[in-house]
Formats: C-alpha cells, sequence, structure tokens
C-alpha cells in the first residue's frame, strides 16, 4: 500500500517535467545508435566543435530513451520517465525497509529520498544512475547480512553503468568505503564497527575487483573509465557556469533539509539513542560533501541517508505486524493509488503543451518555411531541441558542454553571451546568418544595435535575428 503511495507522488512529481533541454540531444544520439548499430566516435550536430572527439558514456542510456520513444512518442517517453520515477522511489523504499527492519518508518525514509531527489527528475540518462545506486547498496547488504553470494550482482550493475552515465565512479567509492569499513572493530561511544568474517570481506573484495575489470567492457576503453575525473578536475568553466553543478544554498529548502537529516543523524548517536556505524558515518560525510558542492548531487544524499535515517529512527515508530493487517482497506488504497496514477498521467496534448512552452517549435517552424540558410548562432538552452528538430541545420552550442569545453569554444561563447566581449566578434568569426535566440536572452537587446541585424521574429520564449545586406552592397545589388 505505502509503495503504491510512492507510484502515485512520483507520478504527480514529474508529470509536468517532460521537457528538459538535454533531453533531444539525447534522443538523436539513441535514434543514431539505433539505426546506424554503431555510436559516433565525434561530434555530428555542432560547427564549432571542428569534430571533436566523443566519449559515449551515456550511449546505453540514449538508446533507451529512444526505444521508449520508438514505442509510444512523447508518451512512450513519459512513461519510461514515470516508471523510473516511481522505480527509483519503491526501490529506495525496499531499501530503507530492509535495512532498518521497519516498514513504517521506510516509508518516511523514502520520503525524505523523494524531497531530495526532486531536484534531478528529468528525462535523462542520470535517472538510471540513481536506480542502479539503489540497486548496488541492496546487493551490499544482502551479501553482508544474508549471503555473500550477493556480491557477484555488483559486476553486472556496474557493467551496466559505466554504459549509461559517468557516475559509475561512485558506485566503487561506495563498495570501497564498506570494504574499508570491514577491517575496523571497536566502539566508541555510539560510533561503532564491526569487523565483516573473513569469507564475506574476501567475497566483496573480489567482487570489487572483478567489477572494476568491468569495466573495461565499454566502447571508449581508458578514456570512459577516466571522464568522471576528467569532468571534476579540468573542466572548470562548466562547474563555474552550469546550475546544477552550483554550490548548495544552505539558507534554501533542500540545504535546511540536509542540514536537519545530517543533525538527526549525529545527534541520535551523540544521545546515544541510536549507534552510528563506521561505514554509514562515511557515507554521510561524502554525500553531504557531494551535495553541498553541486546542487544536482543532493539526490545521492538521500540515497546514501535515506536508509541510515531510517535504521536509526526503527524504534521510534511500531512496525508492521502481518496479523493486524486490513487486507480490503489496504487493497483500496492500492486501487486507487494506481487509478490516481493512471489519471494523472498527462496525455499527448499536454506534453506537446509542455515542449511548446519551454522549447523553440514554432520558431523552428519558422526557420524551415522561410529556408534561412546558416550559419546559424542559437542560445545555449536551445541547442538540444534543435538537433532533434531540425538536423538540418548544425547548432553553434548545446547542453554537451564537456564537448564545447574540450574543443574550447565554451569559454568564447559564455564571454559573448554575457556582454564580455565584442558582440560583433563571435558572429562575425563564424559568418552567422542568423540567431536564435531565448526571449530571455541580454543579446536580444543587443543585437540591434548591429550594423546589418534585424529581428525576423519573436514569440513568448523566441526571437530570432537576420542578417541584412550593409547598405552600399544593397544599391550596388
Amino acid at each position: 500500500m505505502l509503495a503504491g503511495l510512492l507510484v502515485l507522488l512520483g507520478v504527480l512529481t514529474v508529470r509536468g517535467r517532460f521537457d528538459d533541454p538535454d533531453l533531444w540531444w539525447h534522443l538523436k544520439m539513441g535514434q543514431i545508435i539505433w539505426t546506424t548499430h554503431s555510436i559516433p566516435a565525434n561530434d555530428v550536430f555542432s560547427y564549432t566543435t571542428n569534430h571533436q572527439a566523443l566519449i559515449p558514456q551515456e550511449w546505453l542510456s540514449q538508446v533507451v530513451i529512444y526505444c521508449a520513444y520508438l514505442c509510444g512518442g512523447y508518451s512512450g517517453m513519459m512513461l519510461w520517465f514515470c516508471s523510473m520515477t516511481a522505480l527509483l522511489l519503491v526501490a529506495g523504499y525496499g531499501l530503507c525497509w530492509l535495512y532498518s527492519g521497519n516498514a513504517k518508518v521506510a516509508f518516511a525514509g523514502a520520503l525524505i529520498l523523494w524531497f531530495f531527489a526532486t531536484i534531478g527528475f528529468a528525462i535523462r540518462p542520470q535517472m538510471m544512475s540513481y536506480i542502479l545506486l539503489v540497486a548496488e547498496l541492496l546487493l551490499i547488504h544482502a551479501g553482508r547480512t544474508r549471503n555473500p553470494r550477493w556480491f557477484y550482482g555488483l559486476p553486472v550493475v556496474f557493467v551496466i553503468w559505466i554504459n549509461c552515465h559517468a557516475s559509475f565512479i561512485l558506485g566503487i567509492v561506495v563498495a570501497g568505503v564498506y570494504l574499508f569499513s570491514s577491517f575496523f572493530n571497536f566502539e566508541i561511544g555510539s560510533l561503532v564497527a564491526r569487523r565483516w568474517d573473513p569469507h564475506c570481506r574476501r567475497t566483496l573484495a573480489g567482487a570489487l575487483i572483478v567489477s572494476v575489470a568491468g569495466l573495461f567492457l565499454n566502447p571508449g576503453g581508458i578514456k570512459q573509465i577516466l571522464y568522471p575525473f576528467d569532468t571534476l578536475m579540468n573542466m572548470h568553466i562548466l562547474m563555474a557556469n552550469v546550475q546544477e553543478w552550483a554550490p548548495l544554498q544552505m539558507t534554501e529548502a533542500r540545504g535546511i533539509g540536509l542540514m536537519a537529516v545530517v543533525v538527526c543523524c549525529l545527534l541520535l548517536a551523540v544521545t546515544r539513542q541510536s549507534e552510528l556505524f563506521l561505514d554509514e558515518l562515511l557515507l554521510l560525510a561524502m554525500g553531504t560533501w557531494l551535495a553541498v558542492g553541486h546542487l544536482r548531487m543532493l539526490i545521492v544524499f538521500g540515497i546514501l541517508a535515506a536508509p541510515i535515517l531510517s535504521r536509526q529512527l526503527a524504534n521510534s515508530w511500531e512496525n508492521y505486524e502481518v496479523e493486524n493487517d486490513r487486507i480490503w482497506p489496504n487493497a483500496v488504497m492500492i486501487a486507487v493509488s494506481l487509478l490516481g496514477a493512471f489519471l494523472a498521467f498527462p496525455n499527448r496534448q499536454n506534453l506537446e503543451k509542455q515542449v511548446d512552452a519551454e522549447s523553440p517549435v514554432k520558431a523552428v517552424e519558422f526557420i524551415k518555411a522561410n529556408h534561412l540558410s546558416g550559419p546559424m548562432m542559437n542560445d545555449y538552452s536551445f541547442g538540444g531541441y534543435l538537433i532533434w528538430a531540425a538536423p538540418e541545420y548544425p547548432v553553434m552550442m548545446d547542453g554537451r558542454t564537456d564537448v564545447y569545453e574540450w574543443s574550447g569554444f565554451l569559454g568564447e561563447f559564455g564571454k559573448w553571451a554575457t556582454l564580455q566581449s565584442d558582440p560583433s566578434s563571435l558572429l562575425e568569426k563564424y559568418k552567422v546568418n542568423f540567431c536564435l535566440l531565448t526571449a530571455q536572452s541580454p543579446m536580444i537587446h543587443i543585437l540591434p544595435l548591429l550594423h546589418e541585424w534585424k529581428m525576423a521574429y519573436s514569440d513568448d520564449n523566441a526571437v530570432i535575428f537576420v542578417r541584412t545586406p550593409a547598405a552600399g552592397q544593397s544599391d550596388k545589388k
């Protein structure tokens, strides 16, 4: 019954989040891989990257997303999105239940996960990585408490993970934390470490070694394995300018929530109301550090912290007792939850409206109808949709900030978009013939002041400027 409520909560949370700027280039890449049976080794979407080499670290997720589209169009992708969200919440609930032993407190743990996960729900490859992280935690818990053979599932998880998203490295670190903690045996106040059975520890170590070896089962080789390190250490412009990589503001709701969870975990241990295990303390510290540094890591914090707090609060609420179960009221609640999820699922018209509201749908129609010729300058947030809806027009920029940072274009575009460089310089360098900008772009107030540029189209979310011949050139003609 509680799992049914989580399914309904998941659908209600994401029903209005269909259009994500990065969705479209993921979808296009999935289409290319599916139809050509090959993974592009170089960029084929932008004319400013000079065919920059690619690292296909999300290719499997992209194919899955495209298959959802192939099966049902927008509705197919939304069904995949709702299913992934519901699966994450229900799997997180199961993890909290198994870890705490209390089915009711585990529901509160699932709500904690949901609270932090709402920042990362989108039709993007990382949805699969979150589920794989929960799967890893489930396997490790089952391996240490039931049978070490459960650890043998870890290599399978990591072979899938490295081909779905670069966050696989987080999973390796999490497994390493458990292995490290398994060597210690002490009790300092409420901080406790329990040395594992040698056979159990050796099995986890062996599974982790096989998992690391399995990472090489990817199309990018060693570069794909090293990609997350390159992102964290070398992509400074990406980290400094992309919102989801920004630090957490501790005065916001999620910042306050994070501090509340951390303080609660530590306070329960300090007051000796509950033990805190060494591996839990290390995972809680790592999750907090990641989330405070980068907004997108809040969901990781939620996944790591929810089962810990659930276990600490396990005795604060009576557990589920099957003999007291009321089957028919539960059955009615399950039916109502699933019916609610069905009714809340957006229809195709609703999905199309969401796309129209966020993407330059009508502007692209104008471009095609008037046969505007490139090169085109487009805003960052429109690049993904253009890659999908107008592939005949190579983009200047899109959400693949890693590719543009490698090629050196990201810094150049950033200075232009924020008016830190001559507005004409970028347009002249790339011989741009028309610009597609968001209605909020500061450049829409600058371009009319530049020689040869005039507005040709505008709507609520997009503006198009076209280059016109200079007066002298026009007289000659």
